[in-house]
């Protein structure tokens, strides 16, 4: 009698215990579930889908240390606001790129070129890089607030030139930037992708 006993009691321990390792208090989260409860998600693919001038060419992310809230620093200025240096950049290698070209454009200004840089071969660039050649810093009016697209061709190959002048209106960007897809050689098919990264500037 006593053995059965025993056994019964062994036997509901056995269940009690099962139930018990099943049971959400039981369980251990696993870690993407630990990550997803804490609201992490991993950022959005570079996507070039909602620009007019670059739309057709696959996308990769670029990020400037220049760049708070949206807001480029005021260091990025020509006037007396800050001290006229090209901001800082960085982006990834692309696969294929033998080098890169940057173009700068004030969006609310009839495409305004604010920077354009040929020639690129490395893939971080300090604030402050670009010589004043090559880059003239934000002034919109007064009061004003403009948008500033900086652009990163990823290329096969070199290009003769890149069209455009610096501190000028530009109706023809789009022009500009699809002679890119053309190398030293006539050879088409030159831009592999476009990076971007965009910012606004409001004058004093």
């Amino acid at each position: 009698m006593f053995t059965k006993k025993l056994s019964s009691l062994l036997l509901i321990g056995a269940i009690a215990l099962s139930f018990a390792a099943c049971s959400p208090e039981g369980s251990q989260p696993s870690t993407s579930d630990t990550t997803a409860a804490a609201g992490t998600a991993a950022a959005p693919a570079a996507d070039n889908s909602d620009d007019k001038f670059v739309s057709a060419y696959p996308a990769f992310t670029v990020t400037s240390q220049s760049l708070h809230d949206g807001k480029w620093d005021e260091i990025t200025a020509n006037t007396i606001d800050g001290k006229n240096a090209s901001p800082e950049l960085t982006w990834e290698p692309v696969e294929g790129a033998t080098t890169y070209v940057i173009y700068m454009i004030d969006m609310d200004t009839a495409y305004f070129i604010h920077w354009k840089s040929s020639d690129i071969t490395t893939t971080s660039l300090p604030e402050g890089w670009a010589p004043s050649s090559e880059y003239v810093g934000a002034y919109p009016p007064p009061g004003s607030t403009h948008k500033y697209n900086v652009y990163v061709f990823a290329l096969k190959n070199p290009v003769e030139r890149a069209k455009g002048g610096v501190n000028s209106i530009s109706p023809k960007v789009q022009e500009f930037m699809d002679a890119l897809d053309t190398d030293i050689n006539g050879n088409t098919g030159n831009i592999i992708a476009v990076g971007r990264v965009s910012g606004d500037y409001t004058a004093k």
